[in-house]
């Protein structure tokens, strides 16, 4: 086959331990990324992108889903695909077994060797299945602690591309003051002072997210010079912060319940601020989906 791409990235691990967040993470990066591909495919689609995609960069799921694939891959790995690209990082993914129930709980996914045994055991089978391909990679990540966004800060500090220097991760957290605050927040603002959308009847069910809230709320008295003194503070605060090399800064918008306001701020700052390009920009929203209070 003609060369193959530049950087290689294979995410394998166990079901339900956040393989698709890496990828994601790998596409905020530039790479040319495919879920679930058959082993005998690998090879043609290397090909494929980077003869006709012209993809330098490409990120690639590979697990359990292709059959035998924990019998085949390592061979497969040590004595084709390395010599194809030789510098391919294989990235492994775990978590505990009861954090991985709870996930699969949670989703109320099936999980993929789970159709004639209990979940606790399906995990465990993956587990000790998969003992060989986890001793080739150059990546091991127990993700039993990690945020979303957590996940997403550490592949990024601990991922290098040669010669470049990924963008910071800002994530933006809404949440309501009712329900506590969030953990490990770098910034926070209160955004109470805004006229509150609940208290409008036929606002009250809707969310920021809702054009609706968004035109109560962007039409507050105040707004405007708010946004003039918040927007040129977290400039200066952003570049700070990665100068000083931190990969990842959250920060937190707070209102009452997290639901009108918050989220109505944080998702036009998420824009400005991706817009730019000069940052990684995630947005989660906390407390949205809890019901509002009765008045």
């Amino acid at each position: 086959m003609p060369n193959g791409p530049q950087h290689l990235v294979v995410i394998t691990g166990l079901s339900g331990s956040g393989k698709s967040y890496v990828q994601s993470t790998l596409e905020d990066l530039g790479f040319y990324c495919t879920d679930n591909l058959p082993i005998e495919l690998i090879e043609p689609y290397l090909d494929e992108v980077t003869s006709h995609e012209k993809a330098d960069r490409i990120g690639i799921v590979v697990d359990v889903r292709t059959h035998d694939f924990a019998t085949i891959f390592p061979a497969f790995y040590r004595d084709k695909l390395t010599k194809i690209v030789p510098n391919t990082i294989l990235i492994f993914l775990e978590a505990t077994d009861e954090v991985i129930a709870r996930r699969y709980s949670e989703t109320r996914r099936p999980h993929p060797l789970a159709k004639d045994r209990p979940l606790i055991e399906a995990i465990q089978a993956e587990r000790e299945a998969l003992t060989e391909v986890k001793s080739l990679a150059n990546l091991v990540l127990d993700t039993s602690q990690f945020s979303v966004h957590e996940l997403k800060a550490e592949v990024m500090r601990r991922f290098e591309i040669a010669g470049q220097e990924p963008s910071m991760l800002v994530t933006i957290i809404t949440f309501g003051f009712k329900y506590s605050l969030p953990y490990n927040l770098d910034l926070l603002f209160d955004v109470r002072f805004l006229p509150n959308p609940h208290y409008e009847a036929e606002l009250r069910y809707k969310t920021g997210l809702d054009p609706e809230v968004v035109d109560f709320v962007e039409s507050s008295a105040g707004l405007k010079e708010f946004y003039d003194r918040l927007e040129p503070l977290l400039d200066y605060l952003l570049d700070a912060y990665e100068k000083e090399g931190k990969a990842h800064l959250t920060i937190g918008i707070g209102c009452t319940g997290g639901r009108h306001r918050s989220v109505v701020i944080a998702e036009r700052l998420a824009r400005v601020y991706a817009d730019r390009g000069n940052y990684l920009v995630d947005v989660v929203h906390r407390d949205v989906d809890k019901p509002p209070r009765q008045t």
